[in-house]
């Protein structure tokens, strides 16, 4: 069974790159330019696992995970946040919303792929790839 992923991303390039990369790998990827255009897609799609960068117009990665972490069927669901940002003050900030793991840009394709398969098979262990 392929993986639903949606990924969450101001960057148009971006969200073509992870697209491509993970689509590559058999996934099936919707995306999303802001957390708000994340959350309606939620509406209708229902994901394994979502990717979020932290800043994004309208609603950034942090209110975006808070609000997916407030949708029932999504409580558990993994989230990976994929950005530029490496502070551990963030990393703080995102794991207390309810972020699963992080992994920093640019990122390697196939590690990844890896990340999203472990946590949607293990039951989200906290990773940093």
């Amino acid at each position: 069974m392929s993986l639903k992923i949606l990924a969450v991303d101001g960057s148009r390039t971006m969200r073509d790159m992870l697209r491509i990369s993970l689509t590559g790998a058999g996934m099936i990827v919707a995306t999303a330019e802001d957390g708000l255009h994340g959350l309606e897609l939620l509406e209708e799609f229902h994901p394994d696992a979502i990717i979020s960068e932290v800043r994004m117009p309208r609603l950034d990665g942090f209110g975006f995970i808070e609000a997916v972490r407030r949708i029932d069927r999504l409580r558990a669901a993994p989230i990976l946040m994929l950005t530029t940002e490496s502070a551990p003050e963030l990393k703080a900030r995102a794991r207390n919303a309810g972020a699963t793991g992080w992994i920093v840009k640019p990122f390697d394709p196939q590690k990844l792929v890896m990340a999203l398969h472990v946590i949607t098979e293990q039951g989200h262990p906290s990773l940093t790839a």
